[in-house]
C-alpha cells in the first residue's frame, strides 16, 4: 500500500511528490484513466491515459481555461469546429467557453497532462 506523506518545508510550506503510483485514480469514458496530480479549487493537474480508438464528448467550460500537454502518443482535438493534431512534447490551450474534445485516433495509448485554471470539475457543459 502506498501512502502520501506531505513534507513541511521551512516557512510552513507543505509539499509532496506525486505520481500515478500514489495519486487519486479514476476511470472515464471507454477504459480511460486519470490521476489527480494536483487538485485544488484554483488549479487542477491531471495525468490521463486514452487507449486507441477512444474519445470524449464535445463540451466546454464556463470558467476554466485548459492546457493539454501530450507526454506520448498523438492527440486529435476538435476545437471550435477545427481539427488539430498534437504530438508528444506539444501542447494546446483551450480558453474558457470554447467547444472542444480530445480523441486518440492512433494505434498506441495516448498519455497527456490536462492543466485547468480554475479546476474544470463541476464547470463542464456537455453538448
Amino acid at each position: 500500500m502506498l501512502y502520501l506523506i506531505p513534507t513541511l518545508l521551512s516557512g510552513g510550506i507543505t509539499t509532496m511528490i506525486t505520481s500515478t503510483q500514489n495519486a487519486e485514480h479514476y476511470t472515464w469514458g471507454n477504459n480511460c484513466d486519470g490521476w489527480h496530480l494536483l487538485r485544488s479549487d484554483s488549479l487542477s493537474i491531471i495525468q490521463e491515459r486514452m487507449p486507441p480508438g477512444t474519445g470524449e464528448q464535445l463540451h466546454f467550460h464556463h470558467h476554466a481555461q485548459q492546457v493539454f500537454y501530450v507526454l506520448s502518443g498523438t492527440a486529435t482535438f476538435e476545437v471550435a469546429g477545427e481539427i488539430f493534431t498534437v504530438a508528444a512534447n506539444q501542447s494546446i490551450h483551450i480558453p474558457p467557453e470554447t467547444r472542444h474534445r480530445i480523441s486518440n485516433n492512433a494505434a498506441e495509448d495516448l498519455h497527456f497532462l490536462v492543466i485547468s485554471e480554475p479546476k474544470a470539475h463541476g464547470d463542464r457543459v456537455n453538448l
